[in-house]
C-alpha cells in the first residue's frame, strides 16, 4: 500500500523501502508531535515555525510557564495546522516525595513534567490525544 509520508524517524521498511504513514490521522498526529519539538529557527526558510518545547527545560515550574508553554502551542498549531483542534492541554507537573520507579510510567520525581493534548482533526471529525513523553 503507498504511503501519504513517511514516518519519522525514517527506519527501514520490507514492505515500502523505509516506513510511511498510510492514514492521514497518523500524519496529522505526526505534523503535531514536529510542531511540538521543533524549535524556532530550525526549520530553514521559516524561522518562527515550531513550539520549541526543549526552551522549556529549565524553565521555572510555575503556572505562568504552563501557560506560556499552551499560549505558545495554540499560537502554532493555529498559524500552521488549521486542521487541528485544540480542545484541551494537561500538564503533569512534578511532584514532592519519593520516587516509586516500579510504577511502570511513573516520573513523578520532582523533575519530570508531561504534556497531554486533546484535539480534533477536523477534517476527520476525530479526536485524539497526544502524550509527551
Amino acid at each position: 500500500m503507498a504511503g501519504l509520508s513517511p514516518k519519522l524517524p525514517i527506519v527501514p521498511d520490507v514492505d515500502d523501502g523505509f516506513k510511511l504513514n498510510k492514514t492521514y490521522q497518523e500524519m496529522a498526529i505526526q505534523n503535531l508531535k514536529n510542531t511540538l519539538l521543533t524549535s524556532p529557527g530550525e526549520r530553514v526558510m521559516d524561522p518562527a515555525f515550531g513550539v520549541g518545547l526543549r526552551r522549556y527545560l529549565f524553565s521555572h515550574n510555575t503556572t505562568a510557564t504552563y501557560m506560556e508553554i499552551e499560549g505558545r502551542i495554540e499560537q502554532q498549531v493555529k498559524k500552521y495546522l488549521p486542521f487541528i483542534l485544540i480542545e484541551n492541554i494537561n500538564f503533569s507537573v512534578p511532584t514532592d516525595g519519593p520516587v516509586d520507579m516500579s510504577a511502570e510510567g511513573d516520573m513523578s520525581d520532582g523533575n519530570f513534567m508531561g504534556i497531554q493534548i486533546l484535539f480534533k482533526i477536523i477534517p476527520l471529525g476525530v479526536r485524539e490525544i497526544l502524550k509527551l513523553p
